[in-house]
Parts: structure tokens; C-alpha cells; sequence
């Protein structure tokens, strides 16, 4: 659906140049809700905007749903990007036109028909939940409703793409929860593939189905959302997970462990199915070994709920052995020892 291929981008800065982004490569599939998370600087905004050509990149190549779009022209730009749908953060409102005619205006530069328009606007309001508020202005409006404006704004041109950047970064919790549920219900009832741009590990977790995870220009980390929860590879990865899950035991619950040769750390990332699996029982009954819980949580990514576990398990080296095999046996995903990086 959404490919880029060794994708850079330079800025010129007067005498000096800032790489934006470094040798990009990496895929979106159609009905993807994806993510990419960075701090500040990290180069995610510049990278949607490639999608949509706000920005072109300096070398390498970007397509999307077939269409090579560094070789068109702007005429076949244009026929591309009516394809795809774009929100902000700031919501970018007409302050002096109702809502109905702010959600009308990409239709009526289209040229599109007044009956059609006023059918489709009522359709889109009626699916972001705004039915009762056409013609209302915008000064009139929170900021959740006022997003959810721009989303219909947005998917009135009925869009196969629709880039979300930072749209929630504004908005306080509750209303954030409201329109990720609504980004969510974009993406399962009319099928539009999603990409989210955030520096919010929580709007990762709450919708996101794959992430690719920006530093320095670089994607760092590029999986499922699961397995990024489940096996953070990078600093900043574990970093954002902290942020929303606390997977790790303090330092001075780590600083109190007494380990020796026959001790071993294991950390746990238990599924929804192994939750209401009595395992530490059956470990203990079929290895014969000592377990201490180290640290125990559970949360929900998505509609699943998963746990993080770390033992602190003593036994021999035919022991540890053993505990692998079980883990193994059973699928559990386990790491051992204490992450370095």
C-alpha cells in the first residue's frame, strides 16, 4: 500500500544542512493502523509528508498504492493524494464557516454536486458524532468536537489513506481516548489504513496494530506493536514503554536480590491465553526448582491483555535446563538476565 525505498531527506539551513531522514525502508500494508513514535527531531512529521508529497525527499523512492510518486508530474500528484486524508493538531478550521461547511469545503472545491454534498456531510457527521452540530461554528465547539470536525473533514473525500499527525497531542485524556476509539472505527468500518504520528506510547498501545519507532532520522525498531511491547530491542523502545507499562522492578528491588551461581533472572511476557494458566505451580511441581516473583503487572494492549513476570529462579544447571524446556514447551516468550541496553 505504502512503500519507501532508501529514502533521505536534507534540509538546507543556510550554510548547513540538517539529514532528516537517513536511507528509510519499510512497507504499510492496506487496513494497517500504523505508528511511528519519536521524540522531538526525530523526523517522524517530515516522513507522513512524503506520503501526501507535502515534502519530497531528497533520493530514494515513495509509493503509494502503486503509484511511483517522485516520477509524476503534479497533475497526477493531485490525482493520487484525493486518495488521502490529513488531520493535525491544530484542528485548522474555518472560524467564520459553520460546521457543515467546513467538513463540505474539499467537495465543494472538487466541484462536486450540492445534493451529493449535503448528503455526504451528513453522513460523515453523523459518523464522527455530530450530527446535531452543523451549523454551529467552531467557536462554538470543544476541542474534541472540533477534532472530530477535521476527521470528517478529512474522510468526506472518502480517502483509501488517512495521516494523523500528533491529532491528539492537544487534546486532555478522556478526549483522547474518545477519538483514538473513533480513529479505531474509521479503520474497521470503512477500511482506511491509518498512520499515526505521535510521541504518545500510549496512542501506540491503545490502536496501533504494527510501529516503526524514529531516532535521529533512523527507524530503530520496526514490528508488531506486541512484540515491541514484548521485546523492546532498543534504549529509546524500552524507554516508551515505560512510559505506559511499568514491565521492569525498581533498582532497589533489584539492588536486594541475592544472586549466585545458581540463581537466574527470567522475564516473562505472558499472553492473554497464558494468563489463567497456573504456571508457577506447575513449574515448581516439574523442575523442582526454588521461584521468587520479582516483579509482576498486567495491562491491556489494545483488547488484549497481557502480563509481565520476572523470576528469580534457583536450581542447578540441569535445572535451568529444565525451566527453559518448560518455558519453551509451553510458548512462553522469556528473555534471561537483566537487560543491558
Amino acid at each position: 500500500m505504502i512503500e519507501f525505498k532508501n529514502v533521505n531527506k536534507i534540509f538546507k539551513q543556510g550554510r548547513h544542512s540538517v539529514h532528516a531522514l537517513k536511507d528509510i525502508s519499510f512497507s504499510i500494508q492496506a487496513g494497517d493502523v500504523f505508528g511511528v513514535i519519536g521524540y522531538s527531531g526525530a523526523g517522524k512529521s517530515t516522513l507522513v509528508r512524503l506520503i501526501n508529497q507535502l515534502e519530497q525527499q531528497t533520493s530514494g523512492d515513495v509509493y503509494v498504492d502503486g503509484h511511483h510518486l517522485n516520477t509524476y508530474a503534479p497533475a497526477q500528484l493531485r490525482a493520487v493524494k484525493k486518495d488521502i486524508g490529513m488531520i493535525f493538531q491544530q484542528f485548522n478550521l474555518l472560524d467564520s464557516k459553520t460546521v457543515f461547511k467546513n467538513v463540505a469545503m474539499p467537495l465543494i472545491l472538487r466541484k462536486v454536486p450540492m445534493n451529493e454534498i449535503k448528503s455526504r456531510v451528513e453522513e460523515m457527521l453523523h459518523f464522527v458524532g455530530l450530527s446535531g452540530k452543523a451549523n454551529n461554528f467552531p467557536n462554538e465547539l470543544s476541542g474534541g468536537q472540533k477534532q472530530r470536525v477535521a476527521i470528517a473533514r478529512a474522510l468526506v473525500t472518502r480517502p483509501k489513506i488517512l495521516l494523523c499527525d500528533e491529532a491528539t497531542s492537544a487534546l486532555d485524556p478522556a478526549t483522547t481516548d474518545s477519538i483514538l476509539q473513533l480513529l479505531k472505527k474509521t479503520n474497521e468500518t470503512l477500511g482506511v489504513t491509518i498512520i499515526v504520528i505521535t510521541h504518545e506510547m500510549s496512542v501506540i498501545q491503545s490502536i496501533c496494530n504494527r510501529v516503526a519507532i524514529m531516532e535521529n532520522g533512523v527507524v530503530i525498531e520496526l514490528d508488531t506493536v506486541k512484540q515491541v511491547f514484548s521485546h523492546p530491542k532498543t534504549t529509546t523502545a524500552q524507554r516508551f514503554v515505560s512510559t505506559v507499562i511499568n514491565t521492569s522492578p525498581s533498582q532497589q528491588v533489584m539492588g536486594n536480590l541475592q544472586i549466585d551461581e545458581r540463581h537466574q533472572i527470567y522475564r516473562l511476557f505472558i499472553e492473554s491465553t497464558q494468563i489463567t494458566q497456573t504456571l508457577i505451580n506447575d513449574l515448581i511441581q516439574k523442575t523442582a526448582v526454588h521461584v521468587n516473583i520479582v516483579h509482576a503487572t498486567m495491562a491491556d494492549i489494545q483488547e488484549e491483555t497481557v502480563g509481565y513476570l520476572w523470576l528469580l529462579i534457583k536450581g542447578d544447571a540441569a535445572q535451568q535446563q529444565q525451566v527453559t524446556y518448560y518455558f519453551e514447551h509451553h510458548q512462553i516468550q522469556y528473555e534471561k538476565g537483566v537487560p543491558t541496553c
